[in-house]
């Protein structure tokens, strides 16, 4: 079974930026849409952004609206989240996950994704 593998995590400061890649261990068969959650401490694993596959179509939590951008390169395989303007709130363990298709509708349902990875740390200090 293909799993994904998160990168680029690290410790910054409020108002600095960071940009998670995401790419599968294996060759993923078709065309698959892909997302973010995170995890923050004590709290459920929530929705953050997803992309289909081509890359024409996103969808963001109100949360970081305006301040994370997630984007593709299919030739690479990778999938990215720039986030920008961080902030200590967005301390979280951040997962990319993958499913066949794009469905703007049920992109935060966490059970529609058949393939996640294991999760990269991500820290805002104050």
């Amino acid at each position: 079974q293909v799993q994904l593998v998160e990168s680029g995590g690290g410790l910054v400061q409020a108002g600095d930026s960071l940009k998670l890649s995401c790419a599968p261990s294996g060759r993923i068969v078709g065309a698959y849409a892909v997302s973010w959650f995170r995890r923050a401490p004590g709290k459920e694993r929530e929705f953050v952004a997803a992309i289909n596959y081509s890359g024409t179509m996103t969808y963001y939590a109100d949360s970081v609206e305006g301040r994370f951008t997630i984007s593709r390169n299919n030739t690479k395989n990778t999938v990215y989240l720039q986030m920008t303007s961080l902030k200590p709130e967005d301390t979280a363990v951040y997962y990319c996950a993958s499913r066949p298709t794009y469905y703007r509708k049920t992109s935060r349902d966490q059970r529609t994704y058949s393939a996640w990875g294991r999760g990269t740390q991500v820290t805002v200090s104050s």
